[in-house]
């Protein structure tokens, strides 16, 4: 999320949601939900008190799907998934677990990620079900803007962070960036100048103020969290009352993430192939 004006969303209040659900084509019970406001966060400490050097994040050899930006949404988008055979839980393992983990080999995205993308799944569809946000179409832009908490060497921890912080380039208005003048004091960052996108989804300081969550109930709403990342895009995503069921308001949805046509087909290639894997799986 680092060119477009960050979308002003909606002020409807976002409600916790707890209970038993029939989504992601296993029962899941949501052990996590979504933080009401915005919760602080401790400066980052950087190695030498310096932020890691920036680079873009490599999305080159992801696809652009050959769709007409606002003719169709990722597969299974605004539907229930049909009842399928549950995976197999480990001996005292959480059923959201056992989904990712099984899912993690088909998909090439990690168990650990997966379990943040459709956790934030089921809380939106208890908390704003009329959105039909879907953990394929968040997986596309985990995919699209950190490879999923990977990026640079980093490895994406049990506990949901990757083992450096992932931070963005400077928006300092150079070739293929746009201007964005330090909201945090370098808090989020670690760069007082300028601001960057961080995290595993790379919000820009001043929009994660906006729509932080702490979807891991640690008490703080964190960027480099993937659990809180991934609840934050998924309700900005939602904002403004879209039904991402609709492909209008899908791809309006992902172009205020990135406001550029090849960005928005590249995650609806990777959503529907995530979605159509996950399905071929029963």
């Amino acid at each position: 999320m680092t060119d477009t004006e960050p979308d002003p969303g909606s002020t409807r209040p976002h409600r916790r949601g707890l209970g038993l659900l029939v989504r992601l084509g296993v029962v899941v019970s949501v052990l996590a939900v979504a933080g009401g406001g915005v919760f602080a966060l401790k400066a980052v400490t950087w190695p030498h008190e310096r932020p890691p050097a920036a680079a873009e994040v490599p999305a080159d050899e992801v696809p652009a799907a050959d769709v007409q930006p606002g003719a169709l949404a990722p597969a299974a988008v605004g539907k229930a998934a049909k009842p399928q055979a549950k995976p197999q839980p480990k001996p005292g393992e959480d059923p959201l677990r056992a989904w990712a983990r099984s899912l993690a080999g088909p998909t090439g995205v990690p168990a650990r990620a997966l379990m943040a993308y459709g956790n934030a799944e089921l809380v939106m569809y208890s908390s704003d079900p009329g959105c039909h946000i879907s953990w394929a179409t968040l997986a596309g832009i985990g995919r699209i803007e950190s490879d999923h908490g990977q990026y640079g060497g980093a490895t994406l921890g049990d506990d949901g962070r990757p083992s450096k912080p992932i931070v963005g380039v400077p928006l300092d208005g150079s070739s293929g960036v746009r201007a964005v003048s330090d909201t945090d004091g370098g808090r989020f960052d670690g760069d007082p100048r300028v601001d960057r996108a961080v995290g595993p989804m790379q919000f820009i300081p001043s929009t994660w103020a906006r729509w932080a969550a702490d979807a891991n109930l640690d008490g703080r709403g964190d960027p480099q969290q993937i659990d809180d990342a991934a609840l934050a895009a998924a309700r900005y995503l939602c904002a403004n009352g879209r039904d991402l069921a609709q492909p209008a308001d899908w791809w309006q949805a992902v172009f205020s993430y990135n406001n550029s046509v090849p960005y928005g087909q590249k995650v609806f290639g990777l959503a529907d192939g995530y979605a159509r894997t996950a399905m071929a799986q029963t």
